[in-house]
């Protein structure tokens, strides 16, 4: 027979962590999860591709790990949502702490609000990664300035990333930035995703929001489509060219806004992790468990033809191996 958490066990501590494609969402999460320190800590990752590659990433950290795929966390999957809350409320050895991880175009304050709907979970906050290197690109684009916008309005933390790739006066403008869109929130800087721990486990570091949860429900309003957003995955079994992955980054064939993955480099024994944002290809030694193959996960504005023209490229950017 399962047991049944107890009636009067205490809440479930719920983080939201958002922000937009390449914020550097995961790096912050996994920060967090290697001083855990012994808590209990479930964490569900929702990523907008059909291939979950940040869950992937986060499992190196944590093996309680729940992934929500193909879709936006706060729109086409909320259900999905709802019901994986739902079993871990359920479970007998419930977390102290669940962290979600939104997609990069999700509401975040949409996400908050779908859990706060069960009383199992009591909202700690919404904690958004804002790059500081790319904030006045990202809200002066037209096709996805209002999502970030939205994403920064709605936090109770705001955590300004990659702080140390800009010089203090393009920081200050971003803090300046941030403060008038968001004047509440309290604001961090971050370096490869460290940031005071109290902002995660400290459950009175985090202001409360201006109004109650059932008024935040009340005035909420429906999170906009994703109008042009859409996603395709690659996978290769035979390694790559990395000059040839990067030319293919530098000249693709439609507007790019992220690309991600788990690849396998000639020259390169173990995988690599892949991050593309602003048309900047990095790579670093992937040390968890790895697909067999190289995957690969592309985020941007695709016409019915892209798709077919990114694999053709990619064909060409694999090493063959001839006898």
């Amino acid at each position: 027979m399962t047991e049944m958490p107890c009636a009067d066990a205490p809440p479930i501590i719920l983080a939201v962590i958002g922000g937009y494609l390449g914020a550097g969402k995961t790096t912050l999460l996994n920060h967090v999860l290697a001083h855990a320190g012994g808590r209990r800590i479930a964490v569900l990752v929702n990523d907008f591709g059909d291939i979950n590659i940040d869950a992937t990433l986060i499992r190196e950290r944590s093996s309680d790990v729940i992934a929500l795929e193909n879709g936006c966390i706060c729109c086409s999957i909320g259900g999905r949502l709802a019901d994986a809350l739902m079993a871990i409320a359920e479970r007998a050895e419930r977390p102290e702490l669940l962290l979600i991880e939104a997609s990069g175009v999700s509401d975040p304050t949409k996400v908050a609000q779908i859990g706060m709907l069960d009383p199992a979970f009591r909202l700690h906050g919404t904690i958004v990664a804002v790059d500081a290197e790319r904030l006045d690109a990202t809200l002066g684009d037209a096709l996805v300035g209002d999502i970030a916008r939205r994403q920064i309005a709605g936090a109770t933390a705001l955590v300004l990333t990659k702080a140390d790739r800009v010089e203090a006066p393009q920081k200050a403008a971003a803090r300046r930035t941030l403060q008038s869109i968001a004047p509440a929130a309290l604001q961090f800087e971050a370096v490869h995703g460290a940031v005071p721990l109290a902002l995660f486990f400290d459950t009175e570091a985090m202001p409360r929001a201006p109004r109650g949860a059932s008024e935040l429900l009340r005035a909420a309003r429906p999170a906009p489509p994703h109008p042009g957003i859409s996603s395709f995955s690659c996978r290769s079994d035979t390694p790559f060219d990395k000059a040839c992955l990067k030319q293919l980054f530098h000249d693709f064939p439609a507007p790019l806004l992220r690309a991600k993955g788990i690849v396998r480099l000639a020259g390169k024994s173990a995988p690599q992790t892949l991050h593309v944002v602003g048309g900047r290809m990095r790579v670093a030694p992937f040390t968890g468990a790895a697909p067999a193959d190289s995957v690969l996960v592309f985020i941007g504005c695709f016409d019915s033809d892209v798709e077919s023209i990114v694999a053709a490229r990619l064909d060409a950017a694999k090493i063959v191996h001839r006898g």
